[in-house]
């Protein structure tokens, strides 16, 4: 299992790099980070030492902000920047806008090994591409869904069953980081790794991480207070699911 440890200061190395290509000195950088943010000065300097890391709304506006990938400042995951993003299609590179065909009417959206749990949680420690799969152009213009903020991951679990089963292939769009009352996320718990749950809007306060599966007794709600969302950070939200009846 890859440590929590590890994990922040992977991260705490791939923002100062970002900020030393920002020509961002070190000193200071905590003011500058926290403009970025919009945090408070203490919370940037917790970033930059590795004792927590941004919520994924916070994550969004540093990467903007440093003019990196957002993927990459939080994972480590592909190229520092949009223009080298990668992808393989039987071994070429096709053009960065994965259009399969210039009339074929189709886009392609990038295949990742990531697993998102419905279950225990997964770590996901390397992540590769593994393809390509190809979506309507047309639908997914009609549904505000922007190919850069795309990827394909897999279920893996029973928890939220019968909306997503084991093996259903997931479209995450990593644009939607902001949680919404009802809707599925995917995301990193520092305790469980990727997940893929319902957020629920609490009547008292904060968010409920809840399971579709009605078990209860095995897959009970975890209640977050509004403070703590943050701590869990938000991927994406899925916004289409794929698999067997």
């Amino acid at each position: 299992m890859v440590q929590i440890e590890e994990i922040r200061n992977s991260f705490v190395a791939r923002l100062k790099q970002s900020l030393a290509e920002a020509g961002i000195p070190e000193w200071g950088a905590g003011v500058r980070l926290a403009k970025m943010a919009k945090v408070t000065p203490k919370a940037c300097s917790k970033w930059l030492n590795g004792e927590s890391m941004p919520g994924g709304a916070k994550m969004l506006a540093l990467a903007t902000a440093l003019n990196v990938r957002v993927e990459w400042l939080e994972y480590g995951r592909g190229e520092m920047r949009e223009s080298a993003r990668p992808a393989i299609v039987e071994g070429r590179t096709p053009p960065r806008s994965f259009d399969l065909n210039d009339e074929s009417g189709y886009t392609g959206v990038l295949q990742l090994t990531a697993r998102g749990s419905t279950g225990d949680g997964d770590d996901n420690p390397h992540v590769e591409i593994r393809g390509v799969m190809a979506f309507k152009s047309a639908w997914l213009r009609a549904n505000n869904l922007n190919q850069k903020n795309l990827d394909v991951i897999y279920a893996n679990g029973h928890s939220m069953e019968p909306t997503i089963n084991d093996g259903d292939v997931l479209l995450v769009d990593e644009s939607r980081v902001e949680p919404k009352d009802g809707q599925i996320f995917a995301m990193q718990s520092e305790s469980k790794g990727t997940i893929v749950k319902r957020l629920v809007k609490s009547d008292f306060d904060g968010w409920i991480i809840r399971s579709d599966n009605p078990d209860k007794a095995r897959y009970g709600d975890e209640t977050l207070r509004d403070g703590e969302i943050n701590e869990v950070r938000i991927i994406g939200r899925v916004v289409w699911r794929g698999g067997m009846l």
